[in-house]
């Protein structure tokens, strides 16, 4: 049988998820029914927002599921209906058995991730945060425990030392669609010998992505340039890592780093000290060396080159960031 053969439920909500979706009909996949999450309020203004995956469904006219609870009777009435032989599970929420054993072959869901390293909600950021010199996306079969079924597929890329999350993403999204193609037709032709993670080394460190919270993104620069560097490019360009400018008699003023470059060197000054040429380059002082800024944004300001801002913040070497 062949992969196109099938008929396929795709749940998936962001952009990461749309990759995959796309290159399924876009190659000619039997994709009988989307699942989404439910639109949502968002923004200043609280106007209702769909997802990045209905918006390509409803595009392309395919039939579109948006439950509020997946152990609802009419979603799963609605599911059975399009008697899938296959569902595929791309940057979704966490689903009843009752969904995921529903077809025949199964529930396979992509996660961005070589599993069993980074399981959970944040896998990107967290090799990044983590230093990792590697990451990559896996296919596994679904079991009760979240991102811990036998593994289908893995893909590997290499993490350079500048690369964000961002950047990331991006990269792994492509590669995770042709991931999944690859897995739908290795599960229709019977070619694929499930690997049960238990027989896979498991380092306590990298086995867990919770999810991040802003106060987790504000820098500690009594720490290592390296890590803090780490942690800029891990939170960028989302949720992205802040810290706060502060002055003799001023408020403090809230700054996110988008871009830095770690500089090692003996020095004098305490942790958060900021100089500057006021002209090409600001930097901050850390336990081991100094954080280069590249890129930055002041609140209430526009993202911006580190020349830019300079040019519109004059005296800034009297600061501490905080």
């Amino acid at each position: 049988m062949s992969g196109k053969d099938l008929r396929i439920v795709f749940m998936g909500t962001p952009d990461f998820a749309v990759a995959s979706l796309k290159a399924l009909v876009g190659n000619g996949y039997q994709v009988v029914g989307v699942v989404t999450a439910p639109d949502k309020p968002a923004g200043r203004g609280q106007k209702m927002q769909q997802s990045a995956v209905k918006s390509y469904a409803l595009e392309n006219q395919l039939t579109l599921l948006q439950p509020e609870k997946l152990k609802d009777e009419s979603f799963l009435y609605a599911l059975k209906v399009l008697k899938a032989d296959l569902q595929i599970i791309v940057a979704f929420r966490m689903l009843p058995e009752v969904v995921w054993k529903m077809p025949a072959l199964g529930t396979f869901n992509l996660h961005g991730s070589l599993l069993p390293r980074y399981r959970g909600a944040a896998p990107l950021n967290w090799a990044i945060l983590n230093g990792d010199r590697e990451s990559g996306v896996t296919t596994f079969l679904l079991k009760q425990e979240i991102d811990t079924g036998n593994i289908l597929f893995f893909e590997t890329v290499p993490i350079t030392e500048d690369e964000t999350v961002g950047e990331l993403h991006d990269q792994l999204m492509e590669i995770g669609a042709a991931l999944v193609m690859k897995t739908v037709d290795a599960l229709a032709a019977g070619e694929v010998v499930p690997l049960s993670q238990e027989r896979l080394e498991i380092d306590p460190v990298r086995l867990h992505a919770p999810k991040i919270f802003k106060e987790d993104c504000r820098i500690n620069w009594n720490l290592g340039t390296v890590r803090n560097h780490n942690k800029v490019r891990g939170l960028s360009p989302y949720p992205t890592a802040w810290t706060e400018l502060t002055a003799p008699s001023k408020e403090n003023t809230g700054l996110k780093l988008f871009r830095t470059h770690p500089e090692i060197c003996a020095h004098t000054y305490a942790p958060g000290t900021i100089l500057s040429d006021q002209k090409k380059q600001l930097k901050i002082a850390c336990s081991d060396g100094y954080l280069s800024v590249i890129e930055l944004q002041l609140a209430g300001k526009k993202r911006m080159g580190i020349e830019e801002f300079l040019r519109g913040f004059p005296n800034v070497s009297g600061y501490l960031a905080i």
